[in-house]
C-alpha cells in the first residue's frame, strides 16, 4: 500500500465526517425560510402563489450556483470551497432573519436570493468524497455525504421551536454562528486527500467539457427529479401539510422533519446497494415508487398515520435514488471531471426542486382544498423517468479512476 493510500485511509472517516456536518448546516441555513414560510403567509397576507415563490427563490440560487461551485471545487479542492461557502452564507441568514422580523416580502425575496448561497455545499462534499475513498466505496461516500440533507430535517423540526423559544431574529444569529464554528473547524481540522490533483483548466472550457458528456445529462435528468422532489417537499410540505390537514407551524414542521429524515437515512442505504449492484436497479425501484406514492397521495389519507406513512414511503424512495444516482455518477465521470460533472448534475436536482412549490401553489384546488394536479404532474414525471431508465441507460458502467 502506497503512502498516499495509507494516509488517505487513515483520513477519511474523520473528512467524510466532518464534511456531512458541513453539508448539515449549511442545508439549515439554506431552508430557512421553508419551516417560516406559514408564519410568514398569515403575518403579511401572502396568496398561495406568493408563499410558492418565497420558499422557491433560494432554491432556484443554491441550484445554479452549484454549477460554479463543482468546477471552482475541481480548482481549489473541496476544503477552501466548504469554508467559503460557510463563511459567504452567515450575512444572508442575517439578513433574512431581519427581513423576517419586519414582515418585508421584498427583502424576504431579495436576501432569501443570496440565502441560497448555503445549498451550493453539496457540489463541493461530492468531488470531495470521490477523492477521498475508492471506486468501489464511492457510493458509500458519496450516501454518507448526502446524508447532510438531514440539515433539511433539523431546520423543519426546530427553526419553528426555536423562533417560539428565542424569537425569530435570535434564531437566525444562532444559525449563522454556528456557520462560523463550522467554517474554524475545517480551517483546523479538515484536509483534502492526498489523491487530489487540482485541475487548472479555466472555469468555463472546464464545464463546457462536462456538458459534453453524456452522463452530465442523462444523470441531470433523473437527479432533477429524485433530489428535486426530496428539496421541493422539504420546504412546501409545511405548507401543504398545514393547508391539507391544519396543522400549526411546529406540528407541519415536525412532520416535515420526519420526511426529510427519512430521505436522509434512504441516501446512505441507496448508495451502498449501488456498490454491490448496478445503480440502474436501484434508480428505478426509487422512481416507481415515487410515482405511485404520489398518486396515493392525491387521495389524501388521513392524518396522521396513513398520510405519515404515504409521504415517509415516498421519502424513503427519493433518498434511495438520490443515493443511487450519484453513485452512478461517481462509476460514470472522469475523474478530473468529477466536480464538474457533480456541478451540473447537483444543479439540476436543484432545479428540480424549484419548480414543484410553484406548481403546487399554481395548481392548488381551493374549492376541494386539493394539490392533485401537482401531485399527478409528480407521477407522470417519475413515471417519463422510469421508461428513460429501462430503455435507454446501461445497466452496468465501467468503473472510472
Amino acid at each position: 500500500m502506497t503512502t498516499a493510500n495509507v494516509v488517505r485511509t487513515e483520513g477519511q472517516t474523520r473528512n467524510l465526517i466532518l464534511a456531512t456536518w458541513v453539508s448539515a448546516i449549511n442545508f439549515w441555513a439554506w431552508n430557512m425560510i421553508g419551516p417560516l414560510s406559514t408564519r410568514y403567509a398569515e403575518a403579511m397576507s401572502l396568496s398561495s402563489t406568493q408563499a410558492s415563490l418565497l420558499v422557491a427563490t433560494p432554491i432556484l440560487v443554491g441550484a445554479i450556483g452549484r454549477i460554479v461551485v463543482g468546477a471552482l471545487t475541481d480548482h481549489y479542492g473541496g476544503r477552501v470551497m466548504f469554508i467559503a461557502i460557510s463563511v459567504a452564507s452567515i450575512l444572508p441568514v442575517l439578513a433574512v432573519g431581519f427581513a423576517g422580523s419586519i414582515d418585508s416580502y421584498a427583502l424576504l425575496l431579495i436576501f432569501g436570493f443570496f440565502l441560497g448561497i448555503a445549498g451550493t455545499i453539496f457540489a463541493v462534499g461530492i468531488p470531495f468524497a470521490n477523492n477521498w475513498y475508492p471506486a468501489s466505496r464511492r457510493g458509500f461516500a458519496t450516501g454518507v455525504f448526502g446524508m447532510g440533507m438531514v440539515g433539511t430535517a433539523l431546520s423543519a423540526f426546530f427553526t419553528p421551536r426555536f423562533v417560539n423559544w428565542f424569537g425569530l431574529m435570535t434564531t437566525h444569529v444562532i444559525i449563522a454562528v454556528a456557520l462560523a464554528v463550522t467554517a474554524a473547524v475545517c480551517f483546523v481540522v479538515m484536509h483534502d486527500s492526498p489523491t487530489f490533483t487540482p485541475n487548472l483548466d479555466p472555469v468555463v472550457p472546464k464545464l463546457a467539457a462536462a456538458a459534453k458528456l453524456p452522463v452530465t445529462w442523462e444523470m441531470s435528468f433523473l437527479y432533477a427529479i429524485v433530489f428535486g422532489g426530496f428539496v421541493a417537499f422539504s420546504n412546501y410540505l409545511p405548507t401543504y401539510i398545514k393547508t391539507i390537514y391544519d396543522f400549526d407551524a411546529v406540528g407541519a414542521g415536525t412532520r416535515t422533519a420526519a420526511f426529510a429524515l427519512a430521505a436522509v437515512v434512504a441516501r446512505p442505504i441507496g448508495g451502498t446497494i449501488s456498490d454491490r449492484i448496478p445503480p440502474k436497479f436501484v434508480v428505478v425501484f426509487s422512481l416507481a415508487g415515487t410515482a405511485v406514492m404520489a398518486v396515493v397521495a392525491t387521495f389524501q389519507p388521513p392524518a396522521d398515520f396513513w398520510s405519515g406513512a404515504t409521504f415517509t414511503a415516498m421519502a424513503v424512495f427519493l433518498g434511495l435514488g438520490t443515493g443511487g444516482v450519484f453513485a452512478w455518477v461517481s462509476l460514470r465521470a472522469p475523474a478530473a471531471r468529477v466536480g464538474s460533472v457533480t456541478g451540473i448534475v447537483a444543479a439540476a436536482g436543484g432545479l428540480g426542486g424549484y419548480f414543484p412549490p410553484l406548481v403546487m401553489g399554481a395548481t392548488y384546488n381551493e374549492a376541494n382544498n386539493d394539490y392533485t394536479v401537482g401531485l399527478l404532474l409528480l407521477a407522470i414525471v417519475a413515471g417519463a423517468a422510469l421508461l428513460y431508465t429501462v430503455f435507454r441507460l446501461h445497466t452496468r458502467e465501467p468503473d472510472r479512476t
